[in-house]
């Protein structure tokens, strides 16, 4: 996991919150970008770090609700809306939608920070479990077509033997593909590579019980 520093982005039309807001986050400890609209967040580039967004509800062209939909993708940047009214209509849409928090205007400093530090921390959460779920695809991907129909089988819950008569391999042969396929795929134990295999999809979460 990298150790770039966490970055806030803040989106709000008004100047004098954006400046705010900006000296509150460094003086935290963050890394801080602001952004007079939607249009001139989505240019940016994005980011491999931790981050977060604080995202104004009314803004001009493209509002809040909108830039939300347009990063939905983006599940390792939480979302912490803040508005100039307590409108429980809107809070509800937003945090169904999947916002972190909805906090309103003028928003009290360790109330935002509190707030941002759990957004931080979940998108940390996210970027590892994405890495770790790359670095098990990439094991996957190694494994030559043999070796991925062995592993379907084993964690569907045959036994070699019965592996072997699915695919007209002697046992002998289905223990070896078995071994290589296990060492590729970094798995210790059955149970652990039930657990790859459904973080992969192969099977359905829960899969076979371990043995």
């Amino acid at each position: 996991m990298s150790d770039a520093r966490p970055t806030v982005f803040v989106v709000d039309d008004d100047i004098s919150v954006r400046r705010s807001l900006q000296l509150l986050l460094e003086s935290a400890g963050w890394d801080s970008e602001t952004f007079a609209s939607a249009p001139e967040f989505l240019a940016r580039p994005r980011v491999s770090a931790p981050s977060c967004l604080v995202l104004d509800v009314v803004l001009p062209n493209v509002n809040g609700f909108d830039l939300q939909t347009l990063v939905a993708d983006r599940s390792d940047m939480p979302i912490i809306f803040i508005s100039g009214h307590g409108d429980v209509p809107v809070a509800v849409r937003v945090m169904k939608a999947g916002a972190l928090d909805f906090l309103t205007k003028p928003v009290v400093d360790d109330i935002l920070l509190l707030a941002i530090k759990k957004a931080i921390d979940q998108s940390q959460r996210q970027l590892e479990t994405e890495a770790e779920l790359r670095a098990l695809r990439e094991c996957h991907a190694s494994l030559s077509r043999r070796e991925k129909e062995v592993m379907l089988l084993v964690v569907s819950g045959l036994l070699n033997k019965q592996v072997g008569g699915e695919l007209r391999i002697s046992e002998i042969t289905v223990k070896a593909h078995r071994g290589r396929m296990m060492q590729k795929m970094k798995a210790t134990s059955f149970a652990s590579l039930v657990m790859m295999a459904s973080q992969l999809r192969l099977i359905a979460a829960g899969g076979p019980g371990t043995r």
